[in-house]
C-alpha cells in the first residue's frame, strides 16, 4: 500500500487549485508503470522518430487523439498497457521502437475515465502526432461494442476539461490523423512508417466535435 501511494505522488501530480475537476467529471486514477525503464524507451521513441532530444520525456499538448481499445473491457487494457517494452505479439509496429503503446486516458462503457499518465508525460497511441497530443481510448470496437452515450458524455467533459488547462487546437480521431501527414505537425522521421485506422467512426467524432462547438478549436487539414 505504501509503494502505491508512492507510485501515486509521482505519476499523478496532484491538480493544482487553478485546475480543480468540474463537478461532474470525475477522473480515477490508475496510473501504469513508469519506471527508469519506460523513461529510457520513451525518450529513445522521442529522438529516434522526432529529433527531439529531451532529459524528460514531456510534451505541450495542443490535440487530443480519440480511440478505441478493440479490447472489450478495462482491465485487460490495462494489462496491455501496463508493461514498458512492447510484447512480442506487436511486432507490426516494432519498426517505430520497443515503447510500449499506451494513453493518458482510458473511457470505460459506463463512462468511468481512468487517468494512467499524467497529460504531459509522452504516450506512444499516434504515430506523427505523439509529442504534442494527449490520448483517450476508448472501451469499444465499433462492431459488437459500439460507442456508448456515456463515452461521448465523458470524452465531451474530459476534452472540456483539457481545453481548460492547454491550449487545445484539434479533437481528431486516429482514423483521421494520416490528415496530419502533409503538414508542418506531422514529425516522423520515417516516411513509410504509418498505419491506417479506423477508430472511433467519423460518426462519432462528429457528434463528439458537436458537443465541443464553444471551444475554439480549428478544422482538421
Amino acid at each position: 500500500m505504501r509503494k502505491l501511494a508512492l507510485c501515486l505522488l509521482v505519476l499523478i501530480p496532484p491538480l493544482s487549485a487553478n485546475n480543480t475537476l468540474p463537478d461532474d467529471l470525475l477522473i480515477m486514477q490508475k496510473p501504469i508503470v513508469f519506471d527508469a525503464k519506460r523513461k529510457a524507451l520513451t525518450l529513445q521513441y522521442m529522438q529516434q522518430r522526432y529529433n527531439m532530444v529531451q532529459d524528460e520525456p514531456t510534451i505541450k499538448p495542443r490535440m487530443v487523439v480519440v480511440h478505441w481499445t478493440v479490447i472489450p473491457t478495462f482491465e485487460k487494457t490495462f494489462e496491455v498497457f501496463n508493461p514498458p517494452e512492447l510484447p512480442a505479439a506487436r511486432d507490426g509496429i516494432r519498426a517505430g521502437g520497443d515503447l510500449n503503446v499506451s494513453s493518458q486516458f482510458v473511457i470505460d462503457r459506463d463512462g468511468t475515465v481512468y487517468q494512467l499518465m499524467p497529460e504531459t508525460t509522452m504516450a506512444r497511441h499516434t504515430i506523427g502526432l505523439n509529442y504534442t497530443a494527449i490520448g483517450i481510448e476508448n472501451i469499444a470496437d465499433g462492431n459488437s461494442l459500439p460507442m456508448t452515450a456515456a463515452q461521448l458524455a465523458a470524452n465531451t467533459k474530459l476534452i472540456k476539461y483539457l481545453a481548460s488547462k492547454y491550449p487545445i487546437e484539434y479533437v481528431l480521431g486516429h482514423s483521421e490523423y494520416h490528415r496530419f501527414r502533409d503538414t508542418s505537425w506531422w514529425k516522423e522521421t520515417d516516411a513509410s512508417y504509418f498505419t491506417e485506422k479506423n477508430d472511433p467512426d467519423i460518426a462519432f467524432m462528429n457528434r463528439l466535435r458537436s458537443q465541443l462547438s464553444e471551444l475554439s478549436l480549428k478544422p482538421l487539414p
